[in-house]
């Protein structure tokens, strides 16, 4: 059966993350996503990541697979009218430039619209497209800051830190990917699109929990907890006797009856310390010591064996390593391998989540900058060789 999105024509004409991976999603799930990139430059995410292969990025393959790469220059009337033109036959676009920017390019929605009716607009920004914030540059990091992420992130005695990954962008992606798919369905009913605005500062708000009513109502500011989640015990990294790291995650009263188990302690699930969530919410720290105690004496892969057979979530801390000779993973294909034309063999995350009976698939890496383009301006718009030849000469395409 043919992907969840077949048949949707999408327009990514973003740069960078934020834009870039909502048209991933997008891709993952079958719908035919043309990248539009500046020709001779191309989107900068074709140089980032801190490791490279011959030259090329490993970065680059994953957030533009199964993308087309066409090249325009949006900045010149003659690319704007093409860009246009695509908009006409498409489902959606897709952009994460300063708002103002698609309006001084004779590309908003109106203009849009006008054209295509049923067209929805997805805005990634930092700030969203309203407010007196909204002219700000917006990069991830500040809206992570400013949605409340990176004052809890790290350890109490250090100062906030960082999320390994680019997390404020890829939420705001993810949020704009559903607001599309909403704006779809509702389109299904009125026939016309409309605009998803996407905000990153309010994607990270949107998952940060209770913090907001914890203050208003509570007078409580959560503040940075290193490993652990505060009154939520035992949940934490416990060491082993090998030198290795276990997550263990109990919390739950009859979860922690079925440790203490494990533990040779079956008293300790009656000891009024630890018998409901909440008591070991107020004795956590002296609990996460006794079970580390315990833990120390095991090697990882046996300690992993007992809480199994006790039914006790736990888990290695995982890296790539881990991750790629992993029997599970190999057995759900999380990962998958591509094979890039330069690199060659590639693995890569698969798409998530999976589908039963119209699941996403990877078909191709990222691809070269403008290998679409005759594809798209031939085959699609119909124009002629000495035309594309014509754009070519003048720097349009």
């Amino acid at each position: 059966m043919a992907p969840a999105l077949d048949g949707l024509r999408v327009l990514e004409t973003g740069v960078l993350l934020a834009g870039p991976f909502c048209g991933q999603l997008l891709a993952d799930f079958g719908a035919e996503v043309i990248k539009i990139e500046q020709p001779g430059v191309g989107d900068p995410m074709r140089q980032w990541g801190r490791e490279r292969a011959g030259g090329h990025s490993l970065w680059w393959p994953v957030v533009a697979r199964n993308k087309k790469s066409v090249t325009l220059n949006l900045r010149e009337p003659r690319g704007q009218d093409l860009v246009r033109r695509l908009a006409a036959s498409s489902d959606i676009m897709v952009e994460n430039f300063r708002p103002g920017t698609l309006e001084r390019w004779g590309l908003g929605y109106e203009e849009l619209s006008a054209v295509n009716p049923r067209l929805v607009l997805v805005r990634v920004t930092g700030f969203g497209q309203t407010g007196p914030y909204a002219g700000r540059p917006g990069y991830g990091s500040v809206g992570e800051a400013m949605g409340g992420l990176r004052y809890v992130v790290g350890n109490p005695d250090s100062p906030p830190s960082r999320v390994g990954i680019s997390i404020g962008d890829t939420l705001a992606a993810t949020f704009a990917c559903l607001g599309a798919l909403c704006a779809l369905h509702v389109r299904e009913r009125t026939g016309r699109g409309q605009v998803v605005d996407s905000a990153i500062y309010e994607a990270v708000l949107g998952v940060m929990e209770s913090l907001i009513p914890e203050y208003a109502v509570a007078g409580y500011i959560r503040e940075r907890t290193g490993a652990i989640l505060p009154n939520v015990a035992p949940s934490n990294v416990y060491p082993t006797a090998d030198g290795r790291m276990v997550i263990i995650a109990a919390n739950q009263d009859t979860v922690f009856r079925r440790l203490a188990e494990a533990m040779g302690r079956p008293e300790l699930a009656a000891d009024e310390r630890y018998a409901t969530h909440v008591a070991r919410g107020a004795h956590q720290a002296e609990l996460d010591e006794l079970i580390a105690v315990w833990s120390s004496g095991l090697d990882a892969g046996d300690l992993n064996d007992l809480l199994e057979r006790h039914g006790v979530p736990t888990g290695h801390i995982y890296r790539a390593p881990e991750m790629l000779s992993d029997p599970h993973f190999a057995a759900r294909e999380a990962i998958v391998r591509l094979t890039h034309p330069e690199i060659g063999e590639l693995p890569m995350q698969n798409v998530v989540p999976k589908l039963s009976e119209t699941p996403g698939r990877l078909r191709w890496p990222g691809p070269e900058l403008g290998a679409h383009n005759e594809e798209v301006l031939n085959g699609l718009l119909g124009l002629s060789d000495d035309e594309v030849a014509g754009l070519v000469a003048d720097g349009i395409v």
